[in-house]
Parts: C-alpha cells; sequence; structure tokens
C-alpha cells in the first residue's frame, strides 16, 4: 500500500516562513514527479509547485521567488519552503505524487491527506 504522509504547516504571520515535507511509503518502483497543491476554502485546488526526478521544477506564478521545491529522490521525499507568506497563502496544502507501484506498470495518482497553512496579517 502507497502512501503519502505530510507534515508540517501552521499558524504563521505574514511575512514569515514554514516547511512543508511529504514522504512516499510502500512499494513503490518508480516516482513520475511528485508536486504540492493547495485549496483554499471555496477555491479550487491549484498547483503550487512540482518537481520531476530530474530536478526540473515549475511554480505557480503567484509563489515564484518566495516558495521553493525540493526532493530527494533516495528518501522519496519532497519539501516546500514557503518564505515571505502571504494570508492570500492560506489554504490546505496537499503533497500529490504520479508513481508506478511495484507489480504495476500502470501510472498513479497518489494523495496525501493534507495540512493547514494559516496566514495573519
Amino acid at each position: 500500500q502507497v502512501r503519502l504522509v505530510e507534515s508540517g504547516g501552521g499558524l504563521v504571520q505574514a511575512g514569515g516562513s514554514l516547511r512543508l515535507s511529504c514522504a512516499a511509503s510502500g512499494r513503490i518502483f518508480r516516482i513520475n514527479y511528485m508536486d504540492w497543491y493547495r485549496q483554499a476554502p471555496g477555491k479550487q485546488r491549484e498547483l503550487v509547485a512540482s518537481t520531476t526526478g530530474g530536478g526540473s521544477t515549475n511554480y505557480a506564478d503567484s509563489v515564484k521567488g518566495r516558495f521553493t521545491i525540493s526532493r530527494d529522490n533516495a528518501k522519496n521525499t519532497v519539501t516546500l519552503q514557503l518564505n515571505s507568506l502571504k494570508p492570500e497563502d492560506t489554504a490546505v496544502y496537499y503533497c500529490h505524487a504520479q508513481l508506478v507501484a511495484v507489480g504495476t506498470f500502470i501510472p498513479t495518482d497518489y494523495w496525501g491527506q493534507g495540512t493547514q497553512v494559516t496566514v495573519s496579517s
């Protein structure tokens, strides 16, 4: 059984920083990419940052220059460093991975349980 477990998040004042971590566990053959999404109340879930196994990264325009995604392929983990946080960054942040589990040949999407990030003004 493949699982994504997130940690980090919490309450921070505007301008502050947080660090989110996500670990994938289980019988994993290959992880194609790992991402962070977020969903604010009343809004659709949106892609915040993504990274491939080769190290390429992509960011939403709203977080460029403030957030940094990094991945440890050996540990199957991905982290998101959130700096210069703004109240509009308040949302539930979800870890996502597309991976191939051992014994299968089909890339499958997995999601973490979500972690709350609240930025006060």
